[in-house]
């Protein structure tokens, strides 16, 4: 099975919540993401800032590498980086199933979404809440995912933006069952339901679930309000 196909096979099992590991403690890395799997996760998030396409600096490959040594989780990695289609395969063979860019980051979205698909991962796009949604016109149909940031990208902890709710809904709207709808940013008991009945199946959650002394109940409470009755 490719690591598309397999970042894929989550279809079956969404409301999913994924854990961001820029919460986690990296002193205890092993640990936390032991503690995460023992707790039932079905997937980790990581996020990739470079200090130039965002104001912030995280993690790169050696992270990734070592991750995907200690799990067998499927890995989806949201690149915050000026210029992602340099280092796609690099990425890809570091260990990500998902790889997601920045609509405001590339200029040619079609060219770099296929070239993530042709190393062998599951492509996605996201933008952020100031971006015409207008933007993603021309290259869904090349998205395994679309991600809605309902915070400006670089930082975690910041407030939740309304304007991610309409997003989802209407890409919600043009995309169906075909594309993964996943929101970041702000996620917690007070805002992960609006934004499932909006449309949204993956939830990625930071401080919500590592700013907890309970993994386990965190994440039961997220996914239990994460569910949409049909």
């Amino acid at each position: 099975m490719s690591r598309r196909d397999y970042f894929l096979t989550l279809r079956n099992a969404h409301p999913i919540v994924l854990p961001s590991l820029l919460s986690a403690d990296f002193g205890n890395l092993e640990r936390e993401v032991a503690s995460l799997e023992s707790v039932g996760v079905r997937a980790l998030h990581l996020d990739v800032m470079d200090g130039c396409f965002v104001p912030n600096i995280t993690f790169g490959l050696p992270i990734l590498s070592a991750l995907r040594r200690l799990t067998k989780l499927p890995l989806d990695v949201h690149l915050m980086i000026q210029e992602p289609q340099r280092y796609i395969e690099r990425f890809y063979e570091a260990g990500a199933d998902c790889l997601t860019v920045h609509i405001e980051a590339v200029e040619r979205p079609r060219e770099v979404l296929q070239q993530i698909r042709d190393v062998g991962a599951a492509s996605g796009i996201a933008l952020n809440p100031a971006t015409d949604i207008a933007t993603l016109d021309g290259c869904l149909d090349l998205c395994d995912l679309v991600l809605v940031m309902s915070v400006p990208a670089g930082f975690g902890g910041q407030k939740f933006h309304e304007v991610a709710v309409d997003k989802l809904r209407h890409v919600s709207r043009q995309v169906g069952d075909a594309v993964f709808l996943e929101v970041d940013g702000g996620i917690n008991t007070s805002t992960i339901h609006r934004c499932a009945v909006a449309g949204a199946q993956l939830f990625v959650a930071g401080s919500a679930v590592f700013g907890s002394p309970d993994y386990g109940e965190a994440l039961r409470q997220l996914s239990r309000l994460a569910e949409v009755s049909e």
